[in-house]
């Protein structure tokens, strides 16, 4: 069978989240237990504007969690160590006769990281895939959501510091890695990215994520995170990475940064790259920055005929990630032409 990896913009048939748990994105104290929760509430309630919502929710979080996220959510009770979904959970794909799948990469805690946790999250993959009645595509690559994207058309962006990171697949050659995402994805180019943003390659970062970097809302173009203060390291990432993808023949969009350059535990990898585009719509991260709503715009522009609805990604981004990052999208299955 053949699989193909629809782009976000595809028909979503549901989105799949996880509900923080005890452990670093939930945080130690009440405040911080409140800011996880509501933030990640929000972006529920948010995406479940547009398309249904099913959320993981570890059983000892079971009463908050629908306390938080309210009625209209489905939530499913399952043991977590964390709440990345676009990481731990599958990655969704559609068969040349219309059936979806589920592909269920090898999860390790972003490369066997010291501070991770990742006994219970190895296994959401194959959990989603039998909760969304879909076959699994097994897969003995180690692999995250947030480490690809893709535009639907053949096309997948990737960086050289995720998929051959010593902690994930220290085996493997860029061409193991291309043949495997061609028979699990049917992609049929790949773009290595050297590098992601600076902050996401600190201590708790994933090692370089794709979906903070670049996105491709239709083939053919790229959006690109700007960071255009040249007192910030990822402003030399910026142009590499504009540059590269200029030489591959991609029209790319420059997406700014936000003006703030630091938080307390140094610079920050806010990007507004890490949007999800859903069925009519697109949650956007806000940061209460003056460039919030030039995004915006170009994400309008980007994506005609969705409405872009802003979710303050602050207390993600603290945390590690965005929006993207916490969301999964399966699509609907498709009907063949005769």
């Amino acid at each position: 069978m053949t699989w193909r990896m629809p782009a976000e913009g595809e028909p979503h048939e549901r989105t799949w989240m996880a509900f923080p748990s005890p452990g670093y994105s939930l945080g130690d104290t009440e405040e911080e237990r409140h800011e996880a929760r509501t933030t990640w509430a929000a972006v529920a309630r948010a995406v479940a504007e547009f398309e249904p919502v099913t959320v993981l929710v570890d059983p000892r979080e079971a009463r908050v969690a629908a306390e938080y996220l309210g009625s209209g959510i489905t939530i499913l009770e399952a043991p977590l160590d964390d709440a990345w979904m676009r990481d731990i959970g599958p990655t969704f794909v559609v068969s040349d006769d219309g059936t979806v799948g589920a592909v269920d990469w090898v999860f390790n805690g972003w490369g066997a990281q010291e501070w991770a946790t990742w006994e219970n999250d190895a296994r959401i993959g194959a959990l989603v895939a039998r909760a969304a009645g879909v076959p699994v595509v097994a897969s003995d690559m180690v692999n995250e959501g947030g480490g690809i994207q893709a535009d639907g058309a053949g096309t997948v962006l990737l960086t050289d510091t995720v998929q051959l990171d010593s902690g994930r697949n220290p085996t493997w050659s860029k061409q193991d890695v291309e043949a495997e995402l061609s028979r699990t994805l049917g992609v049929d180019r790949a773009i290595w990215l050297p590098r992601g943003l600076t902050r996401d390659s600190e201590t708790y970062g994933t090692r370089g994520h794709v979906d903070i970097v670049a996105a491709m809302p239709t083939p053919g173009v790229a959006l690109v995170h700007d960071q255009r203060d040249p007192t910030h390291p990822d402003h030399e990432i910026s142009r590499d990475v504009m540059d590269l993808l200029t030489r591959e023949g991609l029209r790319v969009v420059p997406v700014p940064a936000p003006t703030v350059l630091r938080d307390d535990e140094g610079v920050v990898d806010y990007s507004y790259i890490n949007h999800y585009v859903v069925n009519g719509g697109v949650i956007a991260c806000s940061f209460d920055d003056p460039n919030d709503d030039e995004a915006v715009r170009i994400l309008s522009e980007a994506y005609p005929g969705r409405r872009v609805v802003s979710v303050d990604a602050r207390p993600l981004f603290a945390r590690g990630g965005g929006i993207h990052c916490i969301t999964q999208h399966q699509p609907a299955p498709v009907v063949p032409l005769p």
